[in-house]
């Protein structure tokens, strides 16, 4: 069990190949950045975890806290893959936070917010017969 940030070793090697750019990814065999990012967002819980570190970094224990207390094995592999991919960085002063590829990708991410806010309404709309 992991104590605190200290113990956390993001050195080991992932358990599921991390997706690069310019190499096949589950759901697509052509390489592109895109598709690799895709993959990358897809895992479970990176992009909750991207979400809680938008506004201030937090200690491992905080962040776990924040994110349904999920287990230490999965928030440590989703933080070590985030680390391997630039999004997220350790530092002993604050804990984890973004990099500027992390806040950068929160940026793009902005109008996915805006069209999905407005798709769910539309669709709260069609299901009670009010179109």
């Amino acid at each position: 069990m992991i104590d605190d940030d200290k113990n956390l070793d993001v050195t080991d090697e992932p358990i599921e190949p991390l997706p690069l750019p310019g190499k096949p990814v589950r759901g697509s065999q052509s390489g592109r950045p895109l598709m690799a990012a895709l993959d990358l967002l897809g895992r479970r819980w990176t992009l909750r975890i991207l979400w809680e570190l938008r506004r201030k970094p937090y200690k491992f224990r905080d962040l776990q806290a924040r994110c349904d207390n999920m287990s230490t094995s999965v928030l440590s592999a989703r933080l070590k893959d985030m680390q391997a991919q630039q999004l997220v960085q350790l530092t002993a002063e604050d804990g984890w936070h973004l990099t500027e590829h992390g806040r950068s990708l929160l940026l793009v991410l902005a109008p996915l917010t805006d069209w999905s806010e407005r798709w769910a309404r539309d669709v709260s709309v069609g299901r009670t017969g009010n179109a």
